[in-house]
């Protein structure tokens, strides 16, 4: 990548300054331009100002010829979007980059909490456009493999803004839910803590084999990345660059790829040319699906089986079972179409 670019003076641009003014939320991916959008490019190529933290400023470099250039801190995220409403007032087109996507742990919603803030509406003058990009958990999973292929979700472990409560509740609960889960903002020179604490709730609910995969800067420069299991991943080097992929119960490692199954083989014998299993319909829910299940719920309760024993049996609330059983859910009158079904 070329040496930064010098930035003309703040308040001036070399671009275009009259006109509607306009921010331009802009996800530049993971940091490589070869995997931004090209709407991404080119949102920042029409751009008058590109506002963004000063390490993201250095990853577009190559693109900010000629661009006014306003470098913020780490912290300063509303001061960020405080200075692209006041350049789009004065009627220049700006671009707010993020690293990943903007929507995800980036620059959108400060951005629109600071718009409202300043009585912004959609009609307003001042247009808005959200340039989506792949986020640390879409990148980070592409270098070790296909972690992310059946439910998931992304929790920052960053106590700046959330209450810890509120951060160990979440980590608690998708880890007895079963769900692969990408930590951001895993660990700093400051939390070092936080990292022990989130193995420490996963450990209650997960085995200590279930694999791990810590990717730092990925397709940058100085990539890393680390396999490991839940019962070492804290003693890793992790930091804000990195992100900690955990995978679920299903989830395996073989030859260097983390890979979650979709769950095909709960359908298909894959060892027979994926030929359905006995009692399985291609196209059609699992002998265990909503509907199998509450046929057999039913069953074990008429046998005798108590609520509160099924509730503990099948990991679920016991209203939840309660209401179930009281008013179980129709079956469809008629099947859908072939073209309708799903795997």
């Amino acid at each position: 990548m070329n040496p930064e670019p010098t930035p003309t003076e703040p308040g001036r641009s070399t671009g275009s300054s009259t006109g509607t003014g306009k921010i331009m939320l802009v996800g530049i991916g993971p940091g490589s331009v070869e995997h931004m959008t090209a709407r991404a490019r080119s949102a920042i190529a029409e751009a008058d100002v590109v506002i963004g933290y000063v390490t993201y400023i250095k990853l577009v470099a190559d693109l900010l010829e000629g661009k006014e250039i306003i470098r913020k801190s780490m912290t300063e995220e509303l001061d960020r979007a405080i200075s692209a409403l006041e350049c789009a007032r004065a009627g220049k087109k700006v671009a707010l980059i993020s690293s990943g996507d903007a929507g995800v742990y980036g620059m959108a919603g400060p951005t629109y909490e600071v718009l409202f803030q300043a009585g912004w509406t959609p009609d307003d003058p001042v247009q808005l456009e959200i340039v989506p990009g792949a986020s640390a958990l879409n990148s980070c999973a592409a270098r070790v493999g296909a972690p992310l292929t059946h439910d998931f979700c992304a929790i920052s472990l960053s106590d700046l803004l959330t209450p810890w409560p509120t951060i160990a509740r979440r980590l608690d609960a998708v880890a007895m839910a079963d769900f692969v889960v990408a930590l951001y903002n895993p660990k700093s020179g400051r939390r070092t803590r936080q990292i022990v604490e989130a193995q420490r709730l996963f450990l209650r609910h997960r085995r200590a084999d279930t694999p791990v995969a810590i990717v730092k800067s990925a397709y940058r420069r100085r990539e890393n990345i680390v396999f490991t299991t839940l019962d070492q991943m804290a003693e890793a080097d992790i930091g804000m660059l990195s992100t900690v992929l955990i995978g679920n119960s299903n989830t395996f490692v073989r030859h260097g790829l983390m890979v979650t199954p979709r769950g095909y083989a709960n359908k298909y014998d894959m060892d027979d040319g994926g030929s359905t299993r006995a009692g399985e319909k291609a196209g059609r829910s699992l002998s265990t699906g909503l509907l199998g299940w509450l046929e057999s719920l039913q069953a074990e309760h008429q046998a005798g089986v108590s609520i509160e024993a099924l509730a503990a049996l099948h990991r679920l609330p016991a209203d939840y079972i309660r209401d179930t059983l009281q008013h179980p859910p129709e079956a469809p009158s008629t099947p859908a179409p072939a073209e309708e079904s799903e795997a």
